[in-house]
């Protein structure tokens, strides 16, 4: 159902934001999984890309129609039948969603629709979003051309909630590490994962990058007291060298299934979120990547 009859509720959900690229599958079983381990219902949420498919279709940059005003006519109606179809298309997307999750046990299943810029619409629900969930890859990705969603940074830029960036793939989730450097941020990403059921019974590895040195271990056993008092499973470790390759590497040897890093700042570990570094890392993961804020 769209924006206009969906009851609204104060509940925060766990929001799977889909479309129509290789991912979607993947989103809806990570975003359900979520959402049985968060206790928290679950909401698909669609929107309509105002720059592919504008609610009044500007006609003012053809050149040469003049006063052909039945070509104008018939330029905004084709525009508007894509966009009509574009908009069914997405609710049947989101009812499919809804069926996936429904067979998977969740009870809860919520959808919205929207038309509009992707940043603006997860903003103006930000505060219905307990967890944001979203495919790495775009919808113009194939098997052989794989593409970074367009949108990905400036979500997370702007959006003051953990989202969960997935691969194609779903894989239910038995382990996680946090890339860890000390920063308020840092402790902040403890502390939520000492409170969250998400990470339930997870063995959680602390990773920092960087000199092998009494401070630094200090730090970790902080973080670490924080975590066993919530009962979890901690390992700590500290490597060296370049942090993408260090934490990928820590990662593939543990067999880790969850990578949760702070999202942006100036240390080392965060530095690398922006940029080529992070896109080459996203188009090669093939675990999910939690971005805190």
């Amino acid at each position: 159902m769209s924006d206009n009859n969906n009851r609204e509720v104060s509940m925060t959900h766990i929001v799977g934001c889909i479309d129509g690229s290789r991912a979607a599958p993947a989103v809806c079983d990570y975003a359900a999984w979520a959402s049985r381990r968060m206790e928290a219902p679950l909401m698909f949420f669609h929107v309509l890309d105002d720059s592919r498919y504008p609610v009044e279709p500007d006609m003012a940059g053809n050149i040469g129609l003049g006063t052909r005003e039945y070509l104008m006519e018939e330029l905004a109606e084709l525009d508007e039948k894509r966009s009509r179809i574009a908009m069914e298309q997405g609710r049947h997307m989101l009812e499919a969603a809804a069926e996936r999750a429904r067979e998977a046990g969740i009870e809860e299943v919520h959808q919205r629709q929207r038309h509009g810029d992707l940043p603006q619409c997860l903003l103006d629900i930000e505060s219905d979003i307990r967890l944001l969930v979203m495919g790495i890859h775009g919808e113009s990705s194939s098997e052989r051309d794989i593409h970074i969603g367009s949108q990905l940074e400036t979500v997370i830029r702007s959006l003051h909630r953990p989202v969960v960036l997935v691969p194609d793939e779903f894989k239910e989730p038995q382990s996680a590490m946090l890339a860890f450097d000390a920063s308020p941020t840092a402790f902040a990403g403890v502390r939520l994962l000492a409170s969250s059921p998400v990470f339930r019974d997870f063995p959680l590895h602390l990773v920092m990058v960087g000199p092998d040195t009494a401070d630094k271990w200090e730090q970790l056993r902080a973080a670490e007291s924080m975590l066993a008092e919530a009962g979890c499973e901690v390992h700590l470790a500290i490597r060296a060298g370049d942090v993408e390759k260090a934490l990928h590497a820590y990662q593939e040897e543990n067999s880790i299934d969850l990578l949760v890093m702070g999202a942006y700042g100036h240390s080392r570990i965060r530095q690398f979120l922006v940029g080529s570094t992070t896109t080459n890392m996203l188009k090669t993961t093939r675990t999910p990547l939690v971005i805190l804020r």
